[in-house]
């Protein structure tokens, strides 16, 4: 059984909505709302900052208008958009969803959330967010800002990350959700995780609408709420980096359909650290005969799980033979390929002024 929250009562939730109109940051999905740029938000958002989303969002937009655009995009076109985005099994779910919208519920949004939760990468959260805002329809949104503020309110200290805090939490936010204004109320419930009462820095208790009501302030426990079990350390792995460069392309290969960066473009990379030597010899075993070698400067990538730390050369010369492989311009990789940020240490000094 899933525990309870010691909830605020309804005075609380009308001055979070006070505050809500008066302090909410103007972003750009917060005009003309539908449900169509209320999800591709919610979707860009996951994991990536507010600030980082906006001119994502206005371009994403533009290619892709609704969801009829969106569903008959070119994955190049579509990736190459949500280069630098990261997490971009986002973008391929976007368009699965978008196909079934269109082929099975007419192009129109569904409204439920449950049915919202059948379509791909749409998850508890984000079927609440879309439903509440776009459709006001209440429903839990309950996403890490949520979490956090109703942890510090309500004083609890249970795990956060454990399954039936959230499931609390859930059957909390909509037992506090206005039915009159169930957007507003998720949308002021977000806006005060992030801007108020955010992670890894002091809340703002003067500022905080629900002060007066909350237990972590009063007990002076902002500190300790939310609770959240540690993570297992990111594994750190070990690269080698090669900018194989013949006249003015450099070759960059696919990476496999499944895993990490699945589909996407890469520089040629192996586990490791190769010295010079080895570096050369490896290039030469594929083909590519080195006339001048540069060092370059080693990067840190940091994924969810697991840190790349790279080691890099670039070489000039030639490949000996034809083979089937992939050489890009500088123009290209800018414009036409997806290569993911992981490699952007080597990839913006090539392609910088284009």
């Amino acid at each position: 059984m899933s525990h309870q929250y010691t909830l605020p009562p309804k005075e609380a939730v009308a001055e979070l909505l006070t505050w809500y109109q008066a302090n909410k940051r103007d972003l750009p999905w917060r005009h003309e709302i539908t449900p169509y740029r209320v999800w591709i938000s919610e979707i860009m958002l996951q994991q990536t900052r507010v600030e980082a989303v906006k001119p994502y969002f206005h371009r994403f937009l533009e290619a892709f208008p609704d969801v009829y655009a969106l569903a008959e995009a070119e994955e190049t076109h579509l990736l190459k958009l949500w280069e630098g985005l990261g997490y971009y099994s986002r973008a391929r779910n976007l368009q699965k969803a978008a196909i079934r919208i269109v082929t099975e519920y007419g192009g129109r949004f569904p409204s439920d959330p449950k049915e919202l939760q059948k379509l791909p990468g749409i998850g508890s959260y984000t079927a609440g967010a879309i439903a509440t805002i776009a459709f006001g329809v209440p429903a839990p949104a309950v996403d890490g800002n949520v979490l956090r503020v109703l942890s510090r309110v309500t004083g609890d200290e249970r795990d956060i990350l454990h399954p039936h805090t959230r499931k609390a939490a859930e059957e909390a936010v909509l037992s506090l959700c206005p039915a009159e204004s169930p957007g507003e109320f998720t949308q002021a419930m977000i806006e005060l995780g992030a801007t108020v009462c955010g992670p890894n820095t002091e809340p703002l208790c003067k500022e905080c609408p629900l002060c007066p009501w909350c237990i972590a302030a009063k007990t002076g426990k902002t500190d300790l709420l939310p609770v959240r079990s540690k993570k297992a350390p990111r594994r750190i792995e070990h690269r080698t980096v090669l900018l194989l460069k013949e006249h003015d392309r450099y070759m960059i290969r696919r990476r496999p359909a499944k895993g990490l960066l699945a589909g996407l473009y890469e520089l040629p990379n192996e586990l490791g650290t190769l010295t010079q030597e080895e570096a050369v010899a490896f290039a030469r075993e594929n083909g590519f005969q080195p006339l001048h070698i540069d060092v370059l400067a080693p990067a840190v990538h940091i994924f969810t799980h697991v840190e790349w730390h790279m080691t890099a050369y670039l070489m000039t010369g030639y490949f000996e033979e034809h083979q089937d492989r992939i050489m890009a311009t500088a123009e290209e990789m800018a414009g036409k390929f997806a290569i993911p940020s992981a490699f952007a240490a080597y990839i913006k000094p090539i392609t910088k002024g284009i």
